[in-house]
């Protein structure tokens, strides 16, 4: 029996085309693509999609102009608007997008990062939960593109 060989470690080999995969595809997802698009080196190809997209989330568009980054004119894709099969990495933000996940060739490396939906949280506490949200996931995707300092 032949093994497909593991992917390498992101600390190794950092993600050349990657996307970024929740169902909804309106604030996890979108966060990670602004974060990754001022993070990625230029020659990285970054993108978002959902299995059920429904528009970018206004408060995720808010909590990232607060950190600098405008994802204002971002928009809510599916699948089958973005290349997925050419991706190197495939990151999950949820667990429906994980199982929305298409069959990806083996030496895809695929992440699945367990967030939970801001927009779930009650109106009082949703701006500070889009805040924890984004700066968790800010935190995650510069471990994908670790700076040699």
């Amino acid at each position: 029996m032949t093994e497909t060989p593991r992917p390498a470690a992101f600390i190794t080999r950092p993600p050349e085309k990657v996307l970024f995969l929740c169902i909804h595809n309106s604030a996890r997802s979108q966060i990670a693509e602004g974060f990754a698009r001022s993070m990625a080196p230029a020659s990285a190809q970054v993108c978002s999609a959902g299995s059920e997209p429904r528009g970018v989330h206004p408060r995720a568009v808010e909590v990232m102009a607060e950190a600098g980054i405008d994802i204002a004119g971002h928009t809510s894709k599916s699948l089958d608007a973005v290349p997925w099969a050419d991706m190197d990495t495939v990151v999950t933000l949820c667990d429906e997008g994980a199982q929305a996940c298409p069959n990806v060739a083996g030496d895809v490396r695929r992440v699945h990062w367990h967030l939970p939906d801001p927009a779930g949280a009650a109106e009082a506490v949703q701006l500070e939960a889009f805040r924890e949200l984004r700066d968790e996931i800010r935190w995650r995707v510069a471990s994908l593109w670790p700076r040699g300092d």
